[in-house]
């Protein structure tokens, strides 16, 4: 299976595109602190993502603010270039 949830916050957004089926499209990059436990140790993590965002998760991701922490769900796939892996946001909603 194929499905990642991540906290995270928008740290950049492109301008908003269309895919050539006419549905919006949006590039983001998501930004993620936190601690892990690991082998009895606890490891900082601090990344920032690759994202992008099609259809009805567009709107409620243009009007995020940057500091606004909310969790991520979707998939992960080559990008088109295939330079690394992009996260395709499947679904969206507030940090509990």
């Amino acid at each position: 299976m194929n499905r990642l949830v991540l906290s995270a916050t928008v740290a950049e957004r492109a301008a908003l595109r269309y895919t050539p089926a006419g549905l919006p499209a949006l590039d983001l990059v998501l930004a993620h602190e936190s601690q892990v436990e690991q082998e009895g140790g606890v490891r900082k993590v601090s990344m920032q993502l690759r994202a992008l965002a099609v259809g009805s998760l567009v709107g409620a991701l243009e009007r995020v603010s940057f500091e606004t922490r909310l969790r991520f769900g979707g998939f992960l796939a080559p990008a088109r270039n295939g330079r690394g892996l992009l996260f395709h946001l499947t679904d969206l909603e507030p940090e509990a």
